[in-house]
Order: structure tokens, then C-alpha cells, then sequence
């Protein structure tokens, strides 16, 4: 055991030694000509060959733009009709045929029936968490909760949203530009939901947040303004002297919440002095015709800025449709439309919901397409669950994840096409079910991310960054 001991300082050791059952196991295998060397020798060879294969995954997208419904939109008053389905279930809504052959939407969407020709549509999509906190950190992750509660709560112990992800293992090699951002909210159903930072991976790797409304006439970032007074080098010269009172006195040291903000702090810095970023985040710069194409709403003018930002050379945007599920408002909230407190589900997705949807969808499509950048960029659309085919009580609908869609555009994603089936009710996948957990490993291997890479949870253990498969029907 002494002669064990001596290796355990080695990096390669640490995969070997998970008990000493299994320590000894080792030393018995010298006697078959199995040496320790030799085995540290397998031990590296394996790891070379992973980051091999690694390194060879050939990205298809560049950026990712992810669109996140809150609340949850229905599947089969969308993109899944069910036209031959009982009364009960088929809804009020006749479908149309969209530019794609065989592909049909709803008739509210002539817009988008437009464009389906640039789309994928994944309608298997399933799982079983039927709570918006915990089937939204399911979303927004790729990793299934430890339950299925509403009453889920943020903490370090969570995994990362999919930006802080790739933030860690393939950030922007310039400083100039955030490698992941997010806006305008942030997300909660009583309390906030799970996903939404970096969590574990620490917090260098945070989006890039903002919590103003694009379509603000104000809208501005005075984050990225240094007061007259106060210039970079000064504010460098300060930065320094806070890295040596840190060091001294070894605050980073006893807190596991503070890890990365130095480097946090320092890309802020970068990012101070960015012209680059300050351009992308001027609208104003935009000719009005276009901003009125995206519509002078919240999410309209957030969809604008997400393409700037990619075209601006940031690799995840996060945009989020509303704050809280919503669901009783004409004018405001998510997709969580159950018919609660004497609302009704089709006059509030009429009114508001699909007509937003309609005008930003189809003119972010069309504009990124036109630009040349839909081909590597991924733009992804999808709530955290859909609504379950049987309407209510309340001549509405009500969670239902078991079977709803996810839609995908550019980035190396097929066009005009349709993967996975429901069944004649939109009930259950009836072909190709795609869990979470698989889409995660799609949107890594799109953007060139091998999705069984490992990397460290809060207590130090390897993790898989996804646990699914890629849906590789649905790779061009």
C-alpha cells in the first residue's frame, strides 16, 4: 500500500482510485504484468483519445439563439395539429399548409407557415415533470431535477444553464464580446427558476445579464459607461490593487460562492472598453423599418438584439419570452393558460401570444437567412413543457409534458422537416421520443461540443455536461 500511495499525487491515479476494494484490485493486477506505469500509461492513451475525438467534432453552428416560452405553448394548436382528433381534443383552430411539403401549422400563423421551409420541427419531445420550476431547469439545463416540485429552489448544487456550459469549455478567444448573454428577465414561479447561471461552474461563467427592455426609449447600458471622472487605466490601476488586498488576505479562500470573480471582474473590465459591444447593443442603429419588422414589443426588440449580438460574435443568447407563466393577461405573462379566475386560453393566445410569435419568428428567421447566418446559427424555440391535448373544464388547457414540441432552425439542422411523431392525439411520442437530455446533447455536438464531455460538480465529482444522446436525424 505504500507503493500506491506514492502514485496517488498523480493526476491519471485519481480515476483509478474510486475505493480501496478496488486499490487492491489494482496491485493484483501487477501479478498478471499489469503495472502501475502500465496503467497510467491506458489511463492517459484514454484520455488522449477522448480529447481527440473531441477536438474533431466539427461545430455546425457558431451561435446559438434560444428562445425560451415560459409557461408553456401548446403543441397542438401550433405546430402539431390534430385536425381528426375528437372535439375535445382537436381545439378551435384549423391548420394550414405551410411553404414545407406535408408540414401544416395553425391557421392564426400565416407568417410562419411562411417559413417553415427553414425549420425543424421536433414534435416528440418528453418527459415527466409537470411543475414549471423544475420542468423549466430541466429545459433550460438538460438535466432532469432531483424531483419533480414546484417548490425546486435555485442553488450551487444545480446544473449550469446551457450558456455558462459553453462559456466554460468554449469561450470567445477575444474579451471584447460576452461569450453568453441573457435578458430581459429573470425568470420565477415564486420563487426563481433553476438554470438561469453558472452555478457550479463558477461564476465567470454568468451570462451576460441584462434587465432592461429593449424596446425601452431609454434603453441603454450605463454598466458600460465609465463616469467622466474615471478612465480605463484608473479603473485598471483600482482593479489591481483590490487582486493584492484579495491575495493578502486570502478572501477568495472561504468562500466557494466567490470563485471566478476575479476573472469575472476582469472580463467586465475587457468589456468596458469594448466599441464593439456597445455597438450591438445600439438599436438605435438599426433602420426603424427593421425594428418595426421584429415589432415594438419586449420580446420584438429582444429577438433584434439577439441577431446583433451573434453577428457581433457572441455564441449563446438567452432570450426570454415573459418573467413569471402568465396566462390570464392580454397584454402581458407566459404561455400557462389553464382558464384559472374565469380567463379562457383562446382569446389570450389570440390576442396576444400568437401575434407576437407570429411577427418575431418568421422576421428573425428570414432576417438571419437574408444576412447569410442561419447556416451557422441555431436558433431554438420551446417551452418548458406543452398542454395537454384533452381541454379543460375551462375550455383551456393544462401542463402536459409527456409529449410536446421543440423547434429548431439553422445551424446545421434540416430544413422543411419533421422528426419524431405523436400519436393521433398528440398524447405521447409515437416515433422517436427526444428527452431534454437529448436535445442538450444535440445543441452541444451542433456547436462542436463533444456531449459526454466531463467536468466538475460542486463536490468535485465528474459529471457528464449531458447524460442524452444527439437526435442525429436531425442534423443536415
Amino acid at each position: 500500500m505504500k507503493e500506491l500511495s506514492a502514485y496517488s499525487a498523480c493526476p491519471g491515479f485519481n480515476a483509478l482510485r474510486h475505493s480501496r476494494r478496488h486499490a487492491l484490485k489494482v496491485g493484483g493486477l501487477g501479478l498478471l504484468g499489469l503495472t502501475m506505469a502500465n496503467l497510467l500509461k491506458a489511463a492517459e492513451a484514454t484520455r488522449n483519445s477522448k480529447l481527440e475525438t473531441r477536438n474533431s467534432l466539427k461545430p455546425r453552428a457558431k451561435s446559438v439563439i434560444f428562445l425560451f416560452q415560459y409557461g408553456g405553448p401548446s403543441h397542438i394548436d401550433m405546430f402539431d395539429m390534430k385536425p381528426n382528433a375528437p372535439e375535445g381534443i382537436r381545439g378551435p383552430y384549423k391548420p394550414i399548409s405551410s411553404n414545407a411539403d406535408g408540414i401544416q401549422v395553425c391557421e392564426k400563423l400565416p407568417k410562419t407557415a411562411k417559413v417553415m421551409d427553414k425549420v425543424t420541427l421536433i414534435r416528440s419531445m418528453t418527459h415527466t415533470m409537470k411543475n414549471h420550476n423544475s420542468a423549466g431547469y430541466y429545459a433550460l439545463t438538460g438535466h432532469a431535477p432531483p424531483s419533480d416540485d414546484q417548490r425546486l429552489r435555485d442553488s450551487f448544487e444545480l446544473f449550469p444553464g446551457y450558456g455558462s456550459i459553453v462559456d466554460k469549455l468554449a469561450p470567445l478567444k477575444s474579451g471584447d464580446m460576452p461569450t453568453y448573454v441573457s435578458y430581459p428577465y429573470v425568470i420565477r414561479d415564486g420563487s426563481i427558476t433553476p438554470g438561469q447561471h453558472a452555478s457550479f461552474v463558477v461564476k465567470m461563467h454568468d451570462p451576460f445579464f441584462i434587465a432592461q427592455a429593449p424596446n425601452s426609449p431609454d434603453f441603454a447600458l450605463p454598466e458600460l459607461t465609465l463616469p467622466s471622472s474615471l478612465t480605463v487605466e484608473r479603473l485598471e490601476s483600482r482593479r489591481e490593487l483590490q487582486k493584492l488586498i484579495d491575495a493578502q488576505s486570502r478572501l477568495l479562500d472561504y468562500s466557494a460562492a466567490a470563485r471566478g470573480l476575479d476573472s469575472y471582474y476582469d472580463k467586465a473590465l475587457t468589456m468596458l472598453n469594448s466599441p464593439k459591444l456597445r455597438n450591438a447593443f445600439n438599436l438605435s442603429g438599426e433602420p426603424e423599418k427593421v425594428r418595426e419588422a421584429y415589432g415594438r414589443t419586449t420580446y420584438g426588440q429582444s429577438c433584434l438584439l439577439a441577431r446583433r449580438l451573434v453577428e457581433a460574435g457572441s455564441k449563446f443568447v438567452t432570450v426570454y419570452f415573459s418573467d413569471t407563466i402568465g396566462g390570464q393577461s392580454t397584454t402581458s405573462g407566459g404561455w400557462d393558460t389553464h382558464g384559472f379566475n374565469n380567463t379562457r386560453m383562446y382569446p389570450i393566445i389570440e390576442k396576444y401570444h400568437l401575434p407576437i410569435h407570429e411577427q418575431t419568428l418568421p422576421t428573425l428567421l428570414s432576417d438571419l437567412d437574408e444576412r447569410g447566418m442561419l447556416d451557422d446559427t441555431l436558433v431554438v424555440w420551446m417551452g418548458e413543457f406543452g398542454r395537454t391535448p384533452k381541454i379543460n373544464e375551462n375550455v383551456s388547457r393544462d401542463h402536459w409534458p409527456q409529449c410536446y414540441t421543440t423547434l429548431l432552425a439553422g445551424g446545421g439542422v434540416k430544413r422543411g422537416f419533421v422528426y419524431g411523431e405523436s400519436d393521433k392525439n398528440g398524447m405521447y411520442p409515437a416515433k422517436d421520443p427526444v428527452r431534454p437530455d437529448d436535445l442538450a446533447a444535440t445543441i452541444y455536438h451542433l456547436l462542436g461540443i463533444d456531449p459526454h464531455t466531463e467536468i466538475r460538480n460542486a463536490v468535485n465529482r465528474p459529471v457528464l455536461i449531458s447524460e442524452g444522446k444527439p437526435a442525429m436525424g436531425v442534423i443536415a
